[in-house]
């Protein structure tokens, strides 16, 4: 797949948001919970939509704590996936193509994930931000905070540490 080096920005996004949207679509619990992602070049923000299913307590109302985490484990995982996708996807290769028709390397596997629960979650929607602290060829370490109306008071925050895909930048050489 040959791109040109003018190829209009519309396009590209075009291009990016499609590849994250199927990459968020390959997760059964994302479409579960409807978890969203907002793109800004590279960086992403996860948005968990507020829903009645999502409600653990109802005498406070709080979200679930069970929602909360695997809304961060997901935000983690997306945004370690999409840093290996974007630096294929960007390139001028078999992994390009094969990423435009879909076909994404493996998903980083998680290894552990380690959530604290900081105040209760309020009935409204949840934002998280994830960033990658260290990326190797096996093993990635990623800290994912949440937050709802101030993102300067995260009501929960996470750490993972995930296996990452054997030679992920091979997509489409075969």
């Amino acid at each position: 797949m040959s791109r040109s080096p003018n190829e209009p920005v519309q396009i590209i996004k075009q291009r990016r948001d499609s590849a994250l949207h199927q990459l968020v679509q390959g997760i059964p619990y994302a479409r579960h919970l409807d978890v969203q992602f907002d793109r800004r070049g590279d960086e992403l923000t996860a948005r968990l939509p507020y829903a009645e299913k999502l409600i653990g307590n109802p005498n406070l109302p709080a979200l679930h704590g069970g929602a909360v985490g695997a809304f961060l484990e997901i935000a983690a995982q997306i945004e370690l996936s999409w840093s290996i996708i974007w630096e294929v996807m960007e390139g001028d290769g078999p992994g390009a193509a094969a990423i435009a028709a879909g076909q994404f390397p493996p998903m980083p596997k998680t290894i552990d994930f380690t959530v604290d629960y900081l105040r209760s979650g309020r009935p409204r929607d949840a934002y998280a931000r994830a960033r990658v602290n260290r990326q190797g060829r096996r093993y990635a370490s990623v800290q994912v905070e949440a937050w709802q109306d101030n993102r300067d008071r995260p009501f929960v925050t996470a750490v993972g540490h995930f296996l990452m895909p054997e030679n992920p930048g091979a997509l489409g050489d075969a």
